[in-house]
């Protein structure tokens, strides 16, 4: 499989952009380039990595999901329970906390896709619905599991990562496989670009649609699962405000909040870049309001930058557009 120059000078891009940010911190901390630093960030990243993937889905065929963090610290709540009070294998408690996951994600896109409501607000719902349910199931109390659960974020014997770590690499591939390289992947590109199209072309949109939001309850669940083994115990508050960093580390991987474009290798990057800017900014000392406010202008810029790019296209801003577009004649309609 061959990468087209563009698509390359993108992966180039994003690739320059880390590694000067890793120079940056490492010149304005003594102990930031060294490989207990890079081992931590791919240790602490996979959840982050899974659930941005399958956001990067939902964000190119134009729709959001705001709950992730909230069906993440539902799953990890979930498996907890499985394994401590129903005593569960491993493999059936991983398949239990999934499963929620996906039933939780089918459920955001059937209601937004079937009923025409806003991801936005639907989304909003599940976030309070799956939080509550997480304390409810955990009784508001960390269930701690141990060794049951700690293989997965546990270093690979001869390597330093953990094989979470692996299985979310493997997933960024797999995603951008199915985005790039199948019918499938094609659909929702085209459903972001121009649904109207679509369902002129004889294309229902509405399955591709829901199975979007469905895959990322799955990868949701997934990332709960990933936490859970990192922590070793179920935390009902687990995945708060990951849904922020997710959304971010998709924009700065130059996914369009206007649907029809993305890449899943780039929102990786977007993880990596997200990571470290945590990671630097806690060894340089600053504290955690700092942290949040250099953040936010990170994800602003990007998000201003993703518009002007938009713009340059031969797009329009969003308001621009509300506030200067008139009906379609008839004849332009034709």
């Amino acid at each position: 499989m061959t990468l087209k120059p563009k698509k390359l000078a993108e992966y180039l891009t994003m690739l320059v952009i880390w590694l000067g940010l890793v120079l940056l911190f490492g010149l304005l901390s003594d102990n930031f380039l060294n490989s207990r630093t890079f081992v931590t960030l791919a240790n602490r990243i996979p959840a982050l990595a899974v659930v941005a993937a399958g956001m990067t889905l939902v964000l190119i065929i134009g729709g959001i999901d705001l709950s992730v963090g909230s069906v993440l610290g539902l799953c990890g709540a979930v498996l907890g329970l499985a394994l401590v009070n129903f005593h569960l294998p491993l493999w059936a408690a991983i398949l239990l906390s999934l499963g929620v996951g996906v039933v939780a994600g089918t459920l955001n896109g059937l209601v937004s896709v079937c009923l025409g409501i806003p991801s936005f607000i639907v989304t909003l719902g599940m976030l309070e619905i799956a939080r509550g349910l997480a304390y409810l199931t955990t009784h508001s109390q960390t269930k701690y599991i141990g060794s049951a659960v700690e293989g997965l974020a546990a270093p690979v014997a001869g390597l330093a990562v953990s094989p979470a770590f692996f299985i979310a690499v493997a997933v960024i591939v797999t995603g951008q496989i199915v985005l790039s390289r199948t019918v499938f992947g094609r659909y929702l590109v085209a459903i972001g670009t121009n649904e109207s199209a679509v369902r002129l072309a004889g294309i229902n949109p509405k399955p591709a649609k829901i199975a979007v939001f469905a895959l990322l309850g799955l990868l949701a669940g997934l990332g709960g699962v990933f936490y859970t083994s990192r922590l070793g115990s179920s935390d009902p508050n687990a995945g708060v405000g990951l849904e922020l960093s997710a959304i971010a580390a998709v924009v700065i991987g130059g996914t369009s909040l206007m649907g029809g474009r993305g890449s899943v290798v780039n929102t990786f990057f977007g993880v990596l870049i997200i990571a470290t800017l945590e990671a630097g900014l806690a060894q340089v000392g600053a504290s955690e309001p700092t942290k949040r406010v250099i953040t936010g202008v990170v994800i602003v810029t990007a998000v201003i930058l993703d518009a002007w790019r938009h713009h340059l296209a031969g797009g329009t801003f969003p308001l621009l557009s509300r506030l200067f577009s008139r009906p379609l004649s008839s004849k332009s309609k034709s």
